[in-house]
């Protein structure tokens, strides 16, 4: 019986360690003035990151809902020395708390996409296309989310605008901003920042930036603005490649700025040598790092490895160049120089052809208001159309047992009677890009909840079941 007990206070003490470990939870990214702190320490933030979509477009994968691809990409991360990835759509009928724990003890943020391809703001029919049950996408994804401490923030929509005929699109995105700064706070959560990544259009990129942090509203601006960016090329320099122009233009930007995708490769190997400017007082006191655009080698040959399998990638040359430059870049000391109490943006007006969103936003479509009091309901994942759903939905569905099944035979009407691409076949409609932007083509719940609830009740489970094996 004593062999028993000491097994037990052994056993009882493990289970401990691992319930800590299951735990462990990275500080808050806060918001001050223009830039990000460590709710922790009290230090300036700044991104150093990627963006994180094996498979791309074309094999749509979430891959944080994979604890085996997350183990074999999580250690390449912290070889690379990253403190941040994006993923640009996440399926959120799976679980991530595997992934997250992964990347929370590596030290790791999450700036999350909450849009995927087939349920998104369309560029050929935004009113449309925003409506009940793509809120609906969007707020279960929220609530997938909320509890982690490593979400630095969410993007409400990735090169909506991509030219200077589609900028009417914006009031829409804008709404869903809105919308869901509202949907947190009804649900308590923590207030998770909410940003726009905008494509780097010459025509209207500072108008969008404007646009996205202007009004009265405050739950209407974003909390972070990110841009994609690839004028930096090659063997460039801080006024050649036109970054000192852009410091000049959103010096008086009130909200944290950084870079959402950057790596042009008109030059390969990419060396990489804006990383020096990024992270450098000569950016610090407007930008907050960046994103490389992309980890893993797609088809537009933007990688930084080659996925061989799912256990292991190739480390091509562009890891090795980036490598070493983060290696010889250490972030500015102090603030860096932000600015604490900028103001918010004029709100740019509207010109015909050159910006055509309203100042104005739409209501939220009335059946959404439902979430807010009883949650999102069933999530949907990523195949599930709601482009073309004008109108309110009948939101009961999310709310059944089998709001799954009903909601495939949903899909499958509506895209048959649409008769429209999916946004992944049709480049006009589609908002949510896992591929290089258009200017590189021409140029509080947040202790880890959910983690905790996933991992503690497997780990009561072996408990038990060894002690009845030494019983």
């Amino acid at each position: 019986m004593l062999v028993g007990s000491l097994a037990l206070t052994a056993l009882l003490g493990l289970g401990a360690k691992i319930a800590d470990a299951a735990n462990t939870t990275l500080p808050i990214i806060e918001i001050k003035g223009n830039a990000f702190f460590s709710s922790d320490s009290g230090e300036r933030f700044y991104i150093r990151g990627v963006d994180y979509q094996p498979g791309g477009s074309s094999n749509l994968t979430d891959p944080l809902g994979s604890a085996e691809i997350c183990k074999r990409d999580v250690p390449v991360f912290q070889d690379l020395g990253l403190n941040a990835v994006r993923i640009y759509t996440v399926d959120n009928t799976l679980d991530h708390s595997e992934c997250m724990q992964m990347l929370s003890e590596a030290g790791i943020y999450v700036i999350l996409d909450v849009n995927t391809p087939d349920s998104s703001i369309s560029r050929s029919n935004a009113e449309c296309s925003y409506n009940a049950d793509y809120l609906q996408t969007v707020f279960a994804t929220i609530d997938a989310f909320a509890d982690y401490s490593n979400v630095l923030g969410f993007f409400a929509g990735n090169e909506v605008i991509n030219d200077e005929t589609n900028t009417g699109t914006a009031t829409y995105v804008k709404a869903v901003v809105r919308d869901m700064k509202k949907y947190m706070k009804a649900r308590k959560y923590r207030q998770i920042p909410v940003g726009y990544s905008a494509a780097d259009v010459s025509e209207n990129v500072q108008l969008a930036a404007s646009y996205f942090n202007c009004g009265d509203d405050a739950d209407a601006r974003v909390d972070m603005f990110g841009v994609n960016d690839y004028s930096w090329c090659g063997q460039s320099s801080f006024q050649q490649s036109g970054y000192s122009a852009k410091v000049k233009a959103y010096s008086n930007y009130s909200v944290p700025l950084f870079l959402s995708e950057f790596g042009c490769i008109k030059t390969t190997p990419r060396p990489f040598t804006e990383i020096g400017s990024i992270y450098s007082t000569q950016m610090s006191s407007v930008f907050s790092g960046g994103l490389v655009y992309e980890y893993s080698n797609e088809a537009n040959n933007y990688g930084l490895v080659d996925i061989e399998s799912q256990t292991s990638v190739n480390k091509l040359t562009d890891f090795q160049n980036l490598k070493k430059e983060y290696q010889m870049t250490s972030n500015p000391q102090g603030d860096g120089g932000y600015s604490k109490n900028g103001n918010v943006s004029t709100c740019p007006s509207y010109e015909k052809g050159t910006w055509e969103a309203n100042n104005t936003l739409p209501p939220m479509p009335s059946a959404a208001s439902a979430f807010f009091s009883q949650g999102a309901g069933q999530p949907m994942g990523t195949g599930y159309p709601t482009q073309f759903r004008c109108g309110d939905a009948n939101i009961s569905n999310y709310f059944t047992a089998d709001a799954t099944s009903s909601s495939a035979s949903q899909s499958e009407s509506s895209s048959a009677s649409s008769g429209s691409s999916t946004p992944l076949q049709s480049s006009s409609s589609s908002s949510t890009s896992t591929s290089a932007s258009s200017s590189a083509k021409s140029s509080s719940k947040s202790k880890g909840g959910a983690v905790a609830a996933a991992q503690t009740p497997l780990i009561f489970k072996a408990m038990a079941h060894i002690w009845n094996y030494i019983l």
